[in-house]
């Protein structure tokens, strides 16, 4: 794909800009990203991911510029923004911390959420969040539905190829003083087919111990129930509670990037917070949070060859378990001529993982990840000062102590275990208005986080001597937090019809946690090294005349290891978007170009491969009339076999093939709200 073509024509669309003659849910789209956003941040709305065929929250930002996903199936696509990926970035459930239990990622924090629950995702690119602890790459907000005066329901069924359902219904009643909000949604599917025509279970050679067993090639490649319910009380006109709880109960999850599957994932989120604003002169608002979230994950190779001739039903297990609980206090005060937002945070995440393999000592237990508790205790402040009526500066600090203690031991660590951490983030924007629906943006910042249970704990030895194709995945129990120095230039333009947002950043990490391959040994591991990162991202709206809606994005990141010398692995390549819409508020109609380029830059000392570039295309078409919409897309058109570059897992349970992308798939929708 050639560099400048999709960058050229979003260009070229800010040289025309007449106005739209029809009013639709696009045009309140571009007023919020082009007036209510400083130009590091993004939103995805719930009519985005409704319309497309995404089955996870991860697959569906792949739309929003600068954000891809690491594809390991079916489902349980890992979000990665701007080449940060796991514990680089926070991905929140109304600001709570929610982790996943797999040592290697099957359930990530964005999988244990219906789409039905969710509102709208709200998206901050670098380590501009102070009012978290960690997030030095990012952060991603799902923000669950609040219930509309008066009586409501929400009613979605969508179907697909492969047998892909997707059905929700979420009722609610409110009125001013109280309201009340439930739900429920099912997920099933077959395993997808890629471009070739062969299954995801069928990409194995017929020597492979990771192949399917004949009975499980055709099975199901998820089943998915998940109900929620919210509980809203207004005291007073300027004061609000609430109180929700979901449950997700994940079933027969294949997972054709990794040596096993998940027999199960069983997920609990309970959170409370209460909010009054106004409370006087001084204080504008005070916020109080209090949650809860518990994940149970078993995953083991009973589908797969190398169980075939051992004494249990599975020749490796790993049954993993993570808790987290925590308290948030708030405030923003008027203080002189700006406002402080300043707060208070505690949060406690225990991580267990016991592994159980027929090549290890008979099935011994091994504390893989040693019932590992990290405690987290965080204060900040942040100062918004208007200098003048275009020019606004904003500036923070945030200091949070880690204690990380290891309540098992395994041959790495000794029960008891701990580590202490000390990290302080800061960072100080500038935004200016030199003319109306010209916004401009400078930031720089200070990010860190520290290493997680997995990176100094974790223990997967062998019963005997490792080698090429079976070494020693281990943690490190030295390691340092990571400190990431990142620079922004944003610009936005915006009028009521048109929207244009380029950002440039750049990042200076230092004690950069890189997984490796250990010099001259058949062992895999941790290190901090000294890292560099930078990338751009455009994006464009555009209403036409005759109710024509064009869209373009284009995202690059590149990431160097210096300290070894050679490219970051797990990058993904320049990509961009193109697509052009009808829609007259009734009925719509779009075609979206999805253009990825090459990933040559690899880091050989993993093994990396290189990832060939691709195009493929979607089409998609809708009609609204009264309270109901019924939609039909296709995406894949050419039914192309491809692979993302990030398709390929760099750990001792990799399964040792890539995983390719989708291939055609077709799918309608229909939905009722009143």
């Amino acid at each position: 794909m050639s560099r400048y073509p999709l960058s050229a024509l979003v260009i070229g669309l800010a040289l025309y800009a007449p106005q739209a003659r029809a009013e639709s849910q696009i045009l309140d789209e571009i007023t919020v990203r082009g007036q209510k956003q400083s130009p590091i941040e993004e939103n995805l709305s719930i009519r985005e991911v409704r319309e497309s065929p995404a089955r996870d929250l991860g697959e569906a930002l792949k739309q929003v510029e600068g954000v891809s996903y690491v594809h390991k199936g079916a489902i349980a696509n890992d979000v990665v923004l701007r080449g940060f990926q796991r514990d680089n970035i926070n991905v929140l459930v109304d600001g709570v911390r929610l982790h996943g239990a797999c040592p290697s990622r099957m359930d990530p924090p964005s999988f244990h959420l219906d789409f039905a629950e969710v509102e709208q995702v709200s998206i901050t690119k670098g380590p501009y969040d102070l009012s978290n602890p960690g997030g030095l790459g990012g952060m991603i907000d799902a923000q669950t539905k609040r219930p509309g005066t008066g009586l409501g329901a929400d009613l979605n069924l969508s179907y697909g190829s492969w047998n892909s359902l997707n059905a929700a219904a979420t009722g609610s009643y409110a009125t001013e003083k109280y309201d009340l909000l439930l739900g429920y949604a099912y997920k099933y599917s077959d395993v997808p087919e890629s471009g070739d025509g062969r299954r995801l279970t069928e990409i194995y050679p017929a020597t492979s111990p990771n192949r399917y067993r004949p009975g499980s090639v055709d099975s199901k490649a998820y089943e998915i129930n998940t109900g929620w319910l919210k509980v809203g009380v207004n005291p007073t006109s300027n004061a609000r509670s609430e109180l929700s709880y979901s449950y997700q109960d994940a079933d027969h999850v294949l997972y054709p990037y990794l040596k096993m599957d998940a027999d199960y994932d069983r997920t609990h989120l309970l959170n409370w917070n209460y909010r009054i604003e106004k409370v006087s002169p001084l204080v504008r608002e005070l916020k109080l949070q209090a949650y809860w979230d518990k994940v149970n994950h078993l995953m083991d190779d009973r589908e797969r060859a190398s169980s075939l001739t051992t004494s249990r039903f599975y020749s490796m297990q790993t049954d993993a378990r993570t808790q987290v609980y925590g308290v948030k206090l708030q405030g923003t005060l008027a203080t002189g001529p700006g406002s402080l937002k300043t707060g208070v945070d505690y949060y406690n995440r225990n991580w267990d993982a016991e592994n159980r393999r027929a090549g290890y000592f008979a099935y011994r237990n091994l504390a893989m990840v040693p019932d590992a508790s990290v405690d987290n205790l965080g204060l900040f402040g942040e100062y918004q000062l208007p200098l003048g009526e275009r020019l606004r500066l904003t500036g923070g600090l945030r200091g949070d102590l880690t204690w990380v203690e290891a309540d098992k031991s395994n041959t790495r660590v000794a029960a008891g275990t701990t580590r202490d951490f000390t990290n302080l983030n800061a960072n100080l924007q500038l935004n200016y208005t030199p003319v109306q629906g010209l916004d401009l943006f400078v930031g720089i910042a200070r990010g860190t986080r520290t290493p997680d249970q997995q990176e100094l704990f974790l223990d997967v030895p062998l019963a005997g001597a490792p080698t090429l194709n079976s070494p020693y995945w281990h943690g490190n129990s030295g390691l340092k937090s990571t400190v990431n120095h990142q620079a922004d230039l944003g610009a936005k333009y915006a009028t009521d019809r048109f929207y244009l947002n380029a950002s440039l950043f750049y990042s200076d990490l230092q004690d950069y946690i890189n997984f490796y391959q250990v010099p001259g040994l058949f062992e895999k591991s941790y290190q901090n090294v000294h890292a560099t990162m930078w990338g751009a991202e455009l994006g464009s709206q555009l209403a036409l005349d005759y109710n024509i809606f064009l869209r373009g994005t284009l995202s690059y990141v590149e990431g160097q290891n210096e300290t070894g010398n050679r490219p970051l692995s797990e990058i993904p390549p320049l990509k961009g978007t193109l697509s052009v819409r009808y829609d007259d508020g009734h009925l719509f109609v779009e075609a979206l170009e999805n253009l990825t380029r090459e990933q040559d830059r690899v880091d050989t000392g993993l093994l990396e491969q290189r990832t060939s570039g691709w195009a493929t295309t979607d089409l998609k078409a809708g009609y609204t009339i009264e309270r109901f919409t019924v939609s039909v897309g296709v995406s894949n058109l050419l039914d192309k076999q491809y692979f993302s570059h990030l398709s390929y897992a760099r750990d001792p349970f990799q399964s040792g093939v890539r995983v390719p992308e989708n291939g055609r798939n077709i799918y309608g929708s229909l939905s009722y709200r009143f």
